[in-house]
């Protein structure tokens, strides 16, 4: 799990990160936050497929390659 860390928190201490991150972020700011992060997530999602679909790609056309050879 990536945010394995919050399993050994307490109540009180996600209560005082989440005070932290209201007072230094502010209220508009932290939707605007969430919404590029999760853009963010969807464009590297969207890159990581593309890349599988290349690598299969290039390993369907390397055997007609040896067999021209």
């Amino acid at each position: 799990m990536v945010l394995g860390f919050l399993q050994n928190m307490g109540p009180w201490q996600l209560i005082i990160c989440i005070v932290v991150i209201g007072l230094l972020f502010g209220g508009k700011k932290i939707p605007e936050l969430a919404r590029s992060l999760g853009k963010a997530k969807g464009e590297f999602k969207k890159g990581l497929v593309e890349g599988e679909k290349e690598e299969a790609k290039a390993e369907a056309e390397e055997p007609k390659e040896l067999e021209k050879a």
